[in-house]
Formats: structure tokens, sequence, C-alpha cells
């Protein structure tokens, strides 16, 4: 078991837990979008903070794509519980929490950012490197590699769309609209200071950078695991 730090002058790794309905649970770390991972919801919090601890390597490739440092201590603490939904038992990190919410210095903006943009590079290196063909099997839906990238890409679209970015559709494998889209993504996540979301029923910038990488490595990942 994973020691859970709370006491004060610790340091500690601030990780957020999200319990789903009925079948999952999810362990974020609330400073590393994209450091996220889900167990069934029988297993337990302590159970995806094991496997959260389980893919820290992983992530610290994706912060040196980024060329981010990446040193958190290794006691996680558990910052934040909330009762996630439907999409939470869907296996979708889906939940905002207060840390969302923290205005962002112009630093942390980048920091953040750099972060995505590590997630966006591990994307086209570990396609690049991958057979086309994926093992089959329950997680995804039996889709090879080329079906995973153009559903993350897709799915960016849609995600944009929370932040005030609009673009029609296009080819995901066309990198001038994928590209142009993902600038103007981070635009609005390098301006961001308050953390109010930038549109009606948008999101705040704090949960968006999460989301979109957090979907991102999910399905670095599983394109990296289901090599044939």
């Amino acid at each position: 078991m994973l020691p859970v730090m709370t006491a004060a002058g610790k340091r500690t790794t601030r990780v957020a837990i999200e319990v789903g309905r009925s079948s999952k649970v999810f362990a974020s770390a609330l400073d590393w979008p994209g450091w996220s991972r889900g167990v069934s919801r029988k297993a337990g919090p302590e159970a995806a903070l094991e496997a959260l601890d389980a893919y820290r390597e992983r992530y610290a490739v994706v912060a040196r794509a980024g060329d981010v440092p990446f040193r958190p201590p290794r006691e996680f603490e558990v910052a934040e519980t909330a009762e996630g939904d439907a999409a939470t038992d869907f296996g979708v990190a889906s939940i905002g929490f207060a840390a969302d919410e923290k205005p962002w210095t112009a630093a942390e903006a980048r920091r953040q950012v750099s972060l995505l943009r590590g997630a966006w590079s591990e994307l086209d290196r570990v396609a690049d490197a991958s057979s086309a063909t994926l093992r089959k099997g329950p997680r995804g839906g039996g889709r090879d590699r080329d079906d995973v990238v153009r559903h993350v890409v897709e799915a960016e679209r849609g995600y944009a769309r929370r932040l005030g970015v609009r673009h029609p559709p296009f080819d995901p494998f066309e990198p001038g609209p994928r590209e142009a889209l993902r600038d103007d993504v981070v635009e609005v996540l390098l301006s961001a200071r308050d953390m109010a979301p930038p549109v009606d029923r948008g999101w705040t910038p704090g949960y968006a950078v999460r989301r979109f990488t957090w979907h991102v490595l999910d399905h670095v990942w599983e394109i990296e695991d289901k090599q044939t």
C-alpha cells in the first residue's frame, strides 16, 4: 500500500480522487496534467494510487518531451475527492476539481502547456514507431493505430469548443489543420490567468489542459501496450 500523506509541511505530490458511481475510480496528479490512472471501483482509491505510481516513469518520458523537469515527491497527498459521473464509469477522467480553478501565473501556464505539447509529441513519436495493426482486445474496441490517432484528434476538435476554439472538420492526418487547432488551444491556455471558462458552459483552462493531456496519453499508452 502506498503512503497517503496529509500532514502539514510534508513534501507530497497532490492527487485528486474521482470515484465513479458503479465501476471506476481515478487518481489524478493535480500539478501534472495527464498523469492519471483509473482502476475498478471495487479495487478502490489505494489501488488507483498504486496504478498512478506505476506510471511514474512513463509520465517522465512525456515531461522530458515537453522539456519540463519531473521530480515529484514519491509520497501522495489526497488533496481532493469527488463523486464521478457516467463518464467516469465509462473510463474517462471527467471531473473538475477546485485545484483546476486556482489562478495561473504566466510561468505556470507555460509549464502546463509544455506538458501538453510533450504529450502531443509522444503521440507523434509512438504512432510513427508503431505497427499499423494493434493487438485486439476489449480496450479501445479493437481499433488499430490510425483509428486511435483519428479518435484523439477528432476528440480534440470537440474539446476545443469548450475553450471557445472552433474549427471545421478536417483530416486528422493533415498536419496543417491539426496544428492550427492546437495552436489556437495553446493560445487560450497561455493567456489564461483567473481560470474562468472562456465561453458559456465551457471548461476552466486548468481542467481543459488536464483533460486534453489525459486523453492523449491514455491513447499513447494504449498504442504502446497493444503492439503486435
